[in-house]
């Protein structure tokens, strides 16, 4: 493995905390910071204030605002982007990119329009064949940020890339293990908000643990339908990307999408909510991907059905969960 350099494109919550695990690995880091006054605000106090507070960057990690400087001359390149802005970045960075290039999708998400799950959307936005891997699984940002004992999923459809990738994350306080369902796990780490949504909701209302824990096992009946109706092996979802990333999301207090839910059920808008947010929820763009995908293929996922209600139909959180 080349430990020397790395590109990093994007400085959120996760591609900082990403920067700071692989930093202990790599002598140089180049990260794109999209937002220029934060930009400068790293650069002067190496310390991310806006996306994850509290943690000291090494001088390892260069962080700058232009997309150019940070790809060009970089042969592995990790994409932590939202996933409705990832084909846009994608067609920026592509005359940069190399056959030789390892590109690595952080995000996880479903692209409104084409459905497209986030490795088809790099795989389509490249004119050359290139390895692409996901890496996925129950990880926190600011937990991993802090060295607590953490899992991933490293998957690419080839085994070798997959292996790359483990390589590349694995430390004494991250565990990373392979898959070759790049598809599976990517469906299984994106409908995940939707149910964590779902199930903040629930918490809004204040309706108990035991309402919690059935959205929580139906949420996952819901996932493997979609998974499978789209080619996925059903087994990915009751491991790290599936299962693990659905329990840490639905129940965990550093959750957005929960905490977003959460608000809904207690009567907020979503508008309300959104307007001031940096970081939006992901599982507000993907419920759109899950609605549409269950219309497609006429998937029975009730689950889902009255999320995408509650945020885009008005429907009262209540009534939702008594329909349900």
């Amino acid at each position: 493995m080349d430990t020397k350099k790395i590109a990093i494109i994007g400085a959120g919550s996760w591609g900082t905390a990403l920067s700071l695990h692989l930093a202990e690995k790599f002598e140089q880091i180049s990260l794109w910071v999209y937002e220029k006054e934060l930009c400068d605000i790293i650069l002067k106090e190496r310390e991310n204030k806006w996306f994850l507070p509290g943690f000291s960057l090494p001088e390892n990690i260069n962080p700058n605002n232009s997309i150019e400087t940070v790809i060009r001359h970089h042969s592995t390149i990790l994409m932590v982007t939202p996933t409705p802005t990832l084909r846009n970045i994608m067609s920026q960075l592509e005359p940069f990119i190399q056959p030789e290039s390892l590109i690595i999708n952080a995000s996880k998400g479903i692209e409104n329009d084409s459905l497209s799950t986030c490795h088809k959307i790099i795989k389509d936005s490249l004119n050359i064949p290139c390895d692409v891997a996901t890496i996925s699984g129950p990880t926190f940002a600011k937990e991993v940020a802090a060295k607590v004992p953490s899992a991933l999923l490293a998957c690419s459809e080839s085994k070798n890339a997959a292996k790359r990738v483990q390589e590349i994350f694995s430390s004494k306080y991250l565990k990373v293990f392979t898959s070759t369902d790049i598809l599976g796990v990517e469906i299984g780490g994106a409908l995940k908000n939707v149910i964590a949504i779902a199930t903040g909701i629930s918490d809004g209302l204040k309706l108990g643990f035991n309402t919690r824990a059935a959205l929580i096992t139906r949420g996952l009946v819901e996932i493997t339908r979609i998974g499978t109706e789209l080619g996925a092996k059903p087994e990915t979802f009751y491991g790290l990307s599936g299962l693990g990333d659905l329990v840490l999301t639905c129940t965990g207090d550093l959750s957005r999408n929960r905490k977003l839910g959460i608000q809904l059920g207690e009567g907020k808008s979503l508008k309300e909510i959104t307007k001031n947010m940096r970081m939006v929820a992901e599982g507000v763009s993907t419920v759109k991907s899950a609605y549409k995908l269950i219309q497609k293929f006429n998937i029975k996922a009730s689950v889902m059905q009255e999320t995408y209600k509650v945020l885009y139909e008005n429907k009262a959180p209540h009534k939702a969960l008594d329909d349900l």
